[in-house]
């Protein structure tokens, strides 16, 4: 990285710049230019990894703090997104595995989550910015304050059209899956079909009508943060053609131009869907 100073204008007045952060912005801008040349991706998985990696170079301990720090990603990811013109945009924040995890970490992550979630239902930018809010997974695994946050979120941005977040928590892939089918039969079993029956009426697209949220439109692009690769579960069904992005930065400290490397990945691929 560059060192030293240069002098830059800023308004009525010179001021000293460290020539890495000149250089940045010069990069960072070139970057956009290209990403804004090319299609989006219409939807993108984000999984949130590297929290706690974040916290231990940062030295901190507590765990409400730590995931504090993580939420406050979230704002960016908003107003990144919303800039770029991505439409959807899907945040893997806790799985049902995420339980096995100490009492007190867990606390801190519903805890941070249903703060930002009452934070945002209430903040009228969410409005200017068009941001709807929404949530899939299990909910008998979340504390009721937590979903009614959720859900006064939900409600909060409901009329909101310029882009979708949806957070997925108390959310598993496996678990989706086996719901979609298990919500499947029963409704066979309501129409009165047989096991022989209902057997010969399942198919890819009977069990796609029955995810969390069918009519969502599949990722188009997958990031993971924190240098992790591998998908953990996240959104099995529906990744099956989605172009995947690798990162090494944390989520806390994820930035504006790894989004966008993440998006320009995405638009040199040649997307052929199996053909």
């Amino acid at each position: 990285m560059p060192t030293g100073l240069t002098w830059v204008h800023q308004g009525l007045r010179w001021a000293a710049v460290p020539v890495w952060r000149l250089a940045y912005g010069l990069y960072e801008r070139q970057l956009e230019k290209q990403v804004r040349a090319l299609p989006m991706p219409g939807h993108v998985g984000i999984i949130l990894d590297g929290n706690r990696r974040h916290a231990r170079e940062a030295g901190v301990q507590s765990p409400d703090a730590i995931y504090r720090l993580g939420a406050a990603k979230l704002d960016d990811i908003l107003t990144w997104s919303v800039d770029l013109g991505v439409r959807r945009v899907t945040l893997w924040v806790f799985s049902p595995d995420n339980l096995r995890r100490p009492e007190a970490e867990v606390g801190g992550i519903f805890g941070a989550v249903e703060t930002k979630m009452r934070a945002l239902a209430a903040d009228p930018h969410i409005r200017h910015k068009g941001v709807h809010i929404t949530a899939m997974g299990r909910r008998d695994l979340l504390p009721p304050a937590l979903v009614e946050a959720l859900d006064a979120a939900e409600t909060a941005t409901r009329g909101n059209d310029q882009i979708t977040v949806t957070l997925a928590i108390g959310y598993g892939g496996r678990e989706e899956i086996a719901d979609a089918v298990r919500a499947l039969l029963e409704d066979y079993a309501t129409q009165g079909l047989s096991t022989a029956q209902a057997a010969v009426l399942v198919s890819p697209e009977t069990i796609r009508r029955h995810l969390y949220l069918a009519d969502v439109p599949d990722p188009d692009l997958i990031i993971r943060t924190s240098g992790e690769v591998r998908l953990s579960g996240f959104m099995l069904w529906q990744s099956v053609h989605s172009e995947l992005y690798f990162c090494d930065v944390n989520w806390p400290v994820m930035r504006r131009i790894d989004y966008l490397r993440a998006i320009r990945a995405y638009q040199r691929r040649e997307r052929r869907f199996g053909v």
